[in-house]
C-alpha cells in the first residue's frame, strides 16, 4: 500500500476516534452480546481503502487486505462476516459522510450541484425475474449513453469540489423532480436558505421550483429550455462539474460495478463508495492539494 493511502487512513481513524463518533453519539456499550474484534472506525477505515483501491469484489478485497493490511488492521473478518458488518453499518456510513462534509471548507458554499446517474443492477432477463431487487428496482433510460437499464438512479447533491451532502436512491420511473422533492424534504436541515442549486433541464417544473424558493429559501438555476423565455442560459460549463463527479464515481470507485443483490447491500455498497469519496476530498483539503476530488494518490 502507497504512504499517501497509509497517510489518509491513518488521518482519518485519528479524525473519526476524536471528532466525528463521539460527535454522531455512536456507541457499542449497553448493546447485547460481544463487542466485534473489528472495531466500526477500522471498518470505516477499510471500507474506505478498499474502494479507493477500486477493489469492488469482497472475496478479492479481503484476499487484498489480509495480505497488505494485516498489520495495520489484524482483526479482520472472512469475507462474509465482512459483508454483514458493511450492511449493517449503512446508517453509520451516510453518517459519516455529512460530518466530513461539515469538516471540509466547501460546506460553507453557497453552491449546490443537484443530478442523477443510473445504478445498474442486472444485465439480463433472468436476473431481473429473479433478483431481490425486482420490486424495487425498474428500468429506465440513461439519455447521456443512449441505452436502458434496470436498476435505479443515484440522486446527488454535492458541493463544487464533489463532496457529497444529500444522496438517494430510487426507482428510474419516478420523476427526476419527485425523488428530488422528496430527498430535500427528508434532509432538508442540510442545506442552507439562499443556497443556490445548479440542476438539468430534467429539474424544470413550477411546483418544483416553488418547493425549492418558498419552503427551503434556496435558488434552483437550470438550463433554459427552448419554449420557454431566457433566463439562465445554458450552464454548460457548470453542468460539467457534477457529471465530472459521476465519472470518478464510476471509473475510480466502481460504481457500476457494485454487486449488490438486496436493498441494504445495494446502499452499503453505494455509501461505501461516497465514503471514500468524501473522505478523498477531505484530506486533499488538508494537504492543500489543487484538485481536491483527484483520488490518483490514493489508488494504489
Amino acid at each position: 500500500m502507497k504512504t499517501d493511502l497509509n497517510i489518509l487512513l491513518t488521518t482519518l481513524y485519528v479524525h473519526l476516534d476524536d471528532r466525528i463518533i463521539p460527535a454522531l453519539g455512536f456507541s457499542r456499550r449497553g448493546r447485547p452480546g460481544r463487542p466485534p474484534a473489528l472495531t466500526d472506525i477500522e471498518l470505516l477505515c477499510l471500507v474506505v481503502a478498499q474502494h479507493l483501491l477500486g477493489i469492488a469484489s469482497d472475496r478479492k478485497w479481503i484476499r487484498y487486505a489480509n495480505t497488505h493490511l494485516k498489520s495495520m488492521f489484524p482483526n479482520l473478518p472472512q469475507q462474509s462476516g465482512w459483508g454483514k458488518r458493511v450492511r449493517q453499518a449503512t446508517g453509520l456510513l451516510s453518517a459519516v459522510i455529512t460530518e466530513l462534509a461539515r469538516d471540509t471548507p466547501s460546506w460553507g458554499e453557497i453552491t449546490r450541484l443537484i443530478d442523477s446517474t443510473p445504478v445498474p443492477c442486472g444485465k439480463s432477463r433472468e436476473t431481473v425475474k429473479r433478483s431481490d431487487l425486482a420490486g424495487h428496482a425498474g428500468y429506465g433510460y440513461c439519455a447521456s449513453h443512449s441505452r436502458y437499464f434496470w436498476g435505479f438512479r443515484l440522486y446527488l447533491i454535492c458541493t463544487p469540489d464533489g463532496m457529497p451532502v444529500i444522496w438517494g436512491l430510487a426507482n428510474p420511473k419516478i420523476g427526476e423532480r419527485e425523488a428530488a422533492e422528496a430527498m430535500l424534504r427528508h434532509d432538508r436541515h442540510l442545506l442552507h436558505p439562499g443556497q443556490v442549486i445548479i440542476g438539468d433541464k430534467g429539474f424544470a417544473g413550477r411546483k418544483f421550483e416553488g418547493f425549492i424558493t418558498e419552503e427551503l429559501g434556496a435558488h434552483l438555476i437550470r438550463p433554459d429550455r427552448k419554449d420557454e423565455k431566457k433566463r439562465f442560459g445554458k450552464l454548460g460549463g457548470i453542468r460539467q462539474w457534477v457529471e465530472s463527479v459521476f465519472d470518478t464515481l464510476k471509473g475510480q470507485l466502481t460504481l457500476e460495478d457494485h454487486g449488490g443483490r438486496t436493498i441494504p447491500g445495494l446502499y452499503s455498497r453505494v455509501a461505501g463508495r461516497l465514503l471514500a469519496l468524501a473522505a478523498g476530498i477531505w484530506h486533499n483539503w488538508l494537504l492543500g492539494t489543487p484538485h481536491k476530488r483527484s483520488l490518483i494518490a490514493y489508488d494504489h
